[in-house]
């Protein structure tokens, strides 16, 4: 297992919204979905990034122990469970080293090519792009079952979750649509909170360097009354909202 390599997009050593406490980000290249917001797209191709193995990841990880003692490492991306494989192996050898991990997906990877790597994980971060599978479809390319069907997964196996929600205007931020979310999510305890990720423009010139249209050119960042509109509809339901 250790001799696996993977492709590796980029490394963060210092991550404050990544998980609890300050963490090591590993974001893995290669993405099978293709968000109208995503604000990586330089992460999409799984022929990219740089080719490294399990042992040389970790001994850059353990080298910043130091600075996340009270986090943990983070797999990202991309998407990390799209290598299977590597993630389960990065996992095991992480848990050998006693750190705390999370795995950051949107369940685009059926579960029964990636079980290994979500068993090993400590926690989920678990990106729901949108309830409404039209919506889903629009938004990421997928119809976003994979995510729900994750989640059952979880909350059956009682495996802790950060369930994370991207607020689009004139997508997924509308009332309705934010309401039935929240009324989906009620019922899984395994939900230990719910992150709400209002949209932004970081990443546009990306797209732009890429030569990849953006449609989302135009939609701005939604403001606080907005998001505070949103929080209040999950924490009517009940969830813990950061």
């Amino acid at each position: 297992m250790s001799e696996l390599t993977g492709r590796i997009h980029s490394l963060e050593s210092f991550g404050a919204v990544d998980g609890p406490g300050i963490r090591y980000v590993v974001f893995f290249q290669g993405c099978p979905l293709r968000c109208l917001f995503c604000h990586n797209p330089d992460s999409w191709d799984f022929q990219g990034g740089t080719e490294m193995g399990v042992e040389e990841l970790v001994a850059k990880i353990v080298a910043f122990r130091p600075f996340y003692r009270d986090g943990g490492v983070t797999l990202s991306g991309g998407e990390p469970l799209a290598q299977p494989e590597f993630a389960a192996a990065l996992l095991e050898r992480l848990k050998e080293e006693g750190l705390h991990t999370a795995v950051d997906t949107a369940g685009s990877v059926p579960l029964a090519r990636c079980r290994r790597a979500v068993e090993l994980a400590d926690l989920l971060l678990l990106d729901i792009k949108a309830l409404d599978p039209a919506l889903c479809r629009t938004v990421t390319g997928a119809d976003g079952s994979g995510a729900l069907a994750l989640l059952d997964w979880c909350q059956q196996h009682g495996k802790p979750v950060w369930l994370r929600h991207v607020l689009v205007p004139g997508y997924s931020l509308e009332r309705e649509r934010l309401e039935a979310l929240a009324r989906y999510l009620r019922p899984f305890t395994c939900i230990q909170t719910v992150e709400l990720l209002p949209f932004h423009q970081m990443g546009a010139y990306k797209w732009q360097e890429l030569g990849i249209p953006y449609v989302l050119a135009e939609v701005k960042a939604p403001g606080p009354e907005q998001v505070a509109l949103a929080r209040e509809i999950f924490q009517r339901e009940g969830l813990s909202v950061r």
